[in-house]
């Protein structure tokens, strides 16, 4: 069970943002996902938790972060309820999507599981709803992802398969690279790996 902490920045800036505290792990189900989020100075932001099923698909999905809520799953594209800091308030939606997307180092794994891409294949077209800091608001992107390469480095745990995708917005053209090993993301825009107790697990 690989856990450790992200740093998240702005990657325009570089302005930090947040550290993510995670811990993970492949199930009978498929894989799960849980982190808390701090600010630099140490004080709770947020949280994620996400379920995967085994085909890669959103089985079960909450977010929180200053005091918003949304709860989400994969039904007829994919469904949520998001709701306000009073509680008063929740609103539901849904789009004809194929999974969640947002800050977290959490939702490239997740794209990554649910395309399955291999170095050989064209990249592929993914529609995703966005949940945006700091109040959780949704919007759809399409985005355009290819498998550049695969790549194994020894490490004293053995071989370390790591992965490079090219991720390219389709509304701006904007492109960048992922790394990721098995469940870990190593490189991404706005996402740096700090720490990491336990390797990376592997899929089958």
């Amino acid at each position: 069970m690989p856990r450790g902490r992200y740093s998240l920045h702005d990657p325009h800036d570089h302005t930090p943002l947040a550290h993510e505290h995670f811990h993970c792990a492949p199930g009978p189900s498929g894989w799960r996902y849980v982190s808390q989020l701090t600010t630099p100075a140490g004080d709770h932001t947020g949280s994620v938790d996400l379920t995967l099923d085994d085909l890669g698909r959103p089985l079960r999905l909450e977010l929180h972060a200053s005091s918003w809520q949304v709860r989400g799953a994969a039904l007829d594209g994919v469904t949520w309820v998001r709701t306000d800091p009073t509680g008063v308030d929740a609103t539901e939606g849904n789009v004809p999507a194929h999974a969640f997307t947002g800050t977290s180092p959490a939702f490239l794994v997740a794209t990554t599981r649910l395309l399955r891409l291999t170095p050989s294949s064209s990249a592929t077209r993914v529609r995703l709803v966005a949940f945006t800091d700091p109040v959780l608001a949704p919007r759809t992107v399409d985005q355009s992802w290819a498998l550049l390469g695969r790549e194994a480095h020894a490490t004293d745990n053995g071989p370390l398969t790591v992965d490079e995708y090219q991720v390219t917005a389709l509304d701006t053209g904007e492109q960048h690279t992922v790394h990721i090993a098995g469940d870990v993301v190593l490189a991404a825009p706005g996402v740096e790996l700090e720490d990491l107790e336990t390797p990376p697990s592997t899929f089958a």
